[in-house]
C-alpha cells in the first residue's frame, strides 16, 4: 500500500542509494579568517567557505531528524533565481512557475547530522573526495551522485562556489564582515576577451575556495571543532553527541587527508574545468624547473610551503564529468593549457588515475571532445593524443544528456527525455558511480 501511494506523490523524489552504508550529511560555513589561506584572496568580500559533507553514518539510531531539503535555504529566493537562470521560456522555468511548492518538498535521502560511522579501513580513516559543481549548480545539485559514492564508503565534500556560477549564493555575516548575496553572472558560451576575463575571474575564486576547503578539512581532522561553523545545523536532534554548531568535531582523526595524493578531485562541466585548472596550477607552478611564459596569467599560485602543494602530486586521482574546455583555453593561460595533467610527469603513473565521463551529448560535441582528448593527453598542444604511458579511462553512457550527470536528470526524467532525448538517468548515474569507484 505504501508503494502504491508513493507513485501518487507528485513531489519529485530520489531513488535510494545502492551502497552498503547509510549516508549522513552536515553543512559547514567556515569564516576564511579561521583558515590559513595558501594564496591571496581574489575577492576579500567572500568571507566564508560553505560546503556540504556526505559521509557513511551509523544506522542504529532511529531517524528523528527533519529532512534535508534539496532546494537550499532561503527556498523562495533560490527558486526565483533558478527561474531567472533557466530563462522565462524554458520548460524548467515553467515547471517552477506552476509547481513551486512541490519543489520545496524535494528531500535528499540522507540522515541529517547523523553520527559518523567508524571506518573499517586499516587506517581507521575514510577516503575523501572534493567535488566542484558546474554552472547553475550548488552544494546540493549533485546529491544523488555524491550520496551514492558515500554509501560505498567515501566522505564527499561539495563546496558552494561564490563566483557567480550559481543562480544565488548567500554568504553569512562574520565577526569582521557583513552578509552578502552573490547572483548569477552570465557570459556567452563563445570565446572573446570579455568572456576570457570573466571566466578567469571566476576560476581564480573557485581555485582559492578549493584550497580553503582543503585547509578546513585538515584543521577539522587535526583539531575537531577548532574551526567555527556559522551554519547552525539547527534542525537536528543528535545533540547528545555534540552541539549543533560543532557537529564537525566527530570528523577528528577520521579523514584520510594528510598524506600526499590521498584526496580525490572531481567536478562536472565548469566544475571539471575548475579541477583541471586547480591541479595543474598547484602542481606545475610549484616545480622549480618550470618557468611560466612572460604573458602567463596565474589564476592561483599557492605558497610553496602550503599544504595543498604537498597534497597535489602526479598520483592524485581526478574524475572529470562532462569537462567543458572553453574556460581553459584563454590566451592568458595558454602556458598552463599546454601542460599535461600532473599524472604524466616523468615520475607519475600516466593516465591510470584519470577518469573522464562524458554524456552522449558532450561526446557528440566534436570540438569539445577533441579538446577533452587534448587535456587527457601527454601533450595537450598536439592535435593527436599522445600516450606513451597508461592511457586515461574515458567513457560515455549512451542516451545521456549533460543534465544526466546531476540531480536534475534523475528528478525530472520526463523533461530530460522530452528536451534532450535522454533515457534512464538513474542508470547513467549508477554507471558514473561504478566508474569512479573502480
Amino acid at each position: 500500500m505504501t508503494s502504491y501511494f508513493s507513485h501518487l506523490n507528485p513531489v519529485p523524489a530520489f531513488p535510494a542509494y545502492r551502497g552498503p552504508y547509510k549516508v549522513g550529511s552536515i553543512e559547514l560555513e567556515v569564516p576564511t579568517s579561521d583558515l590559513k589561506s595558501p594564496a591571496p584572496a581574489p575577492d576579500p568580500s567572500i568571507s566564508t567557505v560553505h560546503f556540504r559533507l556526505f559521509y557513511p553514518c551509523e544506522s542504529t539510531l532511529k531517524q528523528h531528524e527533519r529532512p534535508v531539503r534539496w532546494i537550499p535555504h532561503p527556498q523562495r529566493e533560490t527558486l526565483g533565481a533558478y527561474a531567472r537562470f533557466l530563462g522565462a521560456n524554458s520548460i524548467f522555468a515553467e515547471l517552477i512557475s506552476y509547481f513551486p511548492r512541490l519543489l520545496y518538498y524535494i528531500t535528499i535521502p540522507v540522515l541529517r547530522n547523523a553520527p559518523l560511522l567508524q571506518a573499517p579501513t586499516k587506517t581507521k580513516r575514510w577516503p575523501v573526495m572534493i567535488f566542484s559543481h558546474g554552472l547553475g549548480g550548488s552544494r546540493n545539485a549533485y546529491s544523488h551522485l555524491l550520496g551514492s559514492l558515500s554509501s560505498y564508503g567515501i566522505v564527499v565534500v561539495a563546496p558552494d562556489h561564490r563566483d557567480g556560477s550559481s543562480p544565488l549564493q548567500h554568504i553569512r555575516e562574520t565577526s569582521t564582515s557583513k552578509a552578502k548575496t552573490v547572483g548569477y553572472r552570465s557570459y556567452p558560451h563563445k570565446p572573446s576577451k570579455d568572456v576570457e576575463d570573466g571566466r578567469n575571474e571566476q576560476l581564480s575564486i573557485r581555485l582559492w575556495e578549493l584550497a580553503l576547503v582543503h585547509e578546513a578539512l585538515l584543521k577539522i581532522d587535526l583539531e575537531g571543532d577548532a574551526v567555527s561553523n556559522l551554519d547552525p545545523n539547527d534542525e537536528g536532534h543528535y545533540t547528545h553527541i555534540q552541539s549543533k554548531n560543532n557537529l564537525h568535531a566527530m570528523f577528528k582523526d577520521q579523514l584520510n587527508v594528510h598524506h600526499p595524493s590521498s584526496i580525490s578531485w572531481a567536478g562536472h562541466s565548469f566544475g571539471a574545468s575548475t579541477i583541471v585548472q586547480f591541479v595543474k596550477s598547484v602542481f606545475w607552478q610549484s616545480q622549480p624547473t618550470q618557468v611560466p611564459s612572460a604573458d602567463h596569467q596565474s589564476l592561483f599560485r599557492p605558497s610553496p610551503d602550503s599544504a595543498i602543494v604537498q597534497q597535489i602530486t602526479p598520483y592524485s586521482p581526478v574524475a572529470l564529468l562532462d569537462l567543458w574546455c572553453l574556460p581553459l583555453q584563454g590566451d592568458s593561460t595558454h602556458w598552463l593549457w599546454n601542460k599535461p595533467m600532473p599524472s604524466y610527469f616523468p615520475s607519475g603513473p600516466g593516465g591510470g588515475n584519470l577518469l573522464a565521463i562524458l554524456s552522449e551529448a558532450f561526446f557528440k560535441w566534436r570540438g569539445n571532445v577533441l579538446d577533452t582528448k587534448r587535456v587527457l593527453s601527454e601533450n595537450p598542444s598536439s592535435d593527436v593524443p599522445e600516450h606513451s604511458k597508461a592511457p586515461p579511462h574515458f567513457f560515455y553512457p549512451i542516451a545521456s544528456a549533460h543534465l544526466s550527470q546531476s540531480d536534475f536528470g534523475v528528478l525530472f526524467p520526463w523533461i530530460t527525455k522530452k528536451v534532450f532525448k535522454a533515457e534512464n538517468p538513474e542508470r547513467t548515474l549508477l554507471l558514473n558511480v561504478r566508474a569512479i569507484l573502480q
